[in-house]
């Protein structure tokens, strides 16, 4: 009977600690302005890490259950990141990486391969088909700000003069590009892009706040205004989901209704998340706090 007892305990504390080695625990340190995140090889997760923004000091950071460790390094500010046909997949404004398995990194496509001029390339997506990749370009950004670094007021005469130069971009795997949305007034400085449910394209518009959503084949907003809207994403259900970089919230959008709910708030800045359906959550990156947070999708 001892035995047994023994045995028992020593089974019951072993299976503890391969579950306790097996979880992630949320909020989770993994570096100086992480942007973008994804699941990826061995189902670890993957994030860009922007640094200090000097030429060179960006990395690809992996979290895992044995922790956090530099997963490829050399890149200049990596931000939104997808994982592809057994390869991650990130911008670097005006590059896409590509990393394989052992942290070999190469340059999938280039500035001169684009059929316009990039600038400031951003947010990554899958294309919903496995042909490739969509490509948010937020054109120039320096027209943005004031000089406190606050986006102008929507009805200031600086706003009237931000210029139209963002796109989204397709790129196939064999590094084909096209462009899939050109420059519009509704789309100033887009950051975020994604793919609904039947396959269209949706945007986060950074400067005017608008989640930009396929109507009748043209892109139209959401009800509501989401300024330095970052990532964008529709789970199974229909529900949107929408960060702000400025504000630090990430809202949750009724389909029908369009009615918009705060999942999180108070966080420093609000990046690129990863949607995680199958755990009921969302991975956000808080950029300038240096952490990934897990949100619930109900609230």
């Amino acid at each position: 009977m001892v035995t047994k007892l023994i045995t028992f305990i020593i089974a019951f504390t072993f299976a503890f600690i391969c579950k306790a080695q097996s979880e992630i625990e949320f909020p989770i340190e993994v570096g100086m302005k992480p942007e973008s995140i994804t699941k990826g090889f061995q189902d670890n997760y993957y994030v860009t890490v922007m640094n200090a923004k000097e030429p060179g000091d960006g990395e690809l950071v992996e979290i895992s259950k044995n922790g956090v460790k530099v997963f490829a390094k050399g890149f200049d500010e990596p931000k939104g990141i997808v994982y592809l046909n057994g390869n991650l997949y990130f911008s670097d404004v005006t590059r896409i990486w590509r990393v394989d398995e052992e942290g070999k990194a190469s340059i999938f496509v280039d500035k001169a391969d684009f059929p316009e001029t990039v600038l400031y390339l951003n947010d990554v997506s899958l294309d919903g088909k496995g042909n490739g990749i969509y490509i948010a370009d937020m054109g120039a950004t320096q027209y943005m700000r004031d000089t406190n670094n606050t986006l102008w007021p929507l009805n200031s005469k600086e706003a009237k003069m931000v210029p139209e130069l963002g796109r989204i971009y397709h790129v196939d795997l064999e590094g084909h590009i096209t462009i899939k949305q050109d420059t519009s007034s509704l789309m100033l400085n887009p950051n975020g892009v994604g793919v609904d449910n039947d396959g269209n394209i949706m945007v986060g518009a950074f400067f005017k706040g608008n989640f930009l959503v396929t109507k009748n084949g043209e892109l139209s907003p959401l009800k509501g205004q989401f300024r330095g809207a970052d990532a964008v994403e529709q789970d199974s259900k229909g529900n949107y989901y929408v960060s702000s970089w400025v504000h630090g919230k990430v809202w949750k959008i009724d389909p029908k209704t369009e009615a918009s709910t705060i999942l999180i708030e108070g966080l420093e800045s609000a990046a690129d998340f990863y949607l995680e359906e199958d755990k009921d959550r969302l991975l956000v990156p808080d950029m300038m706090a240096g952490k990934i947070y897990a949100v619930p999708l109900k609230n």
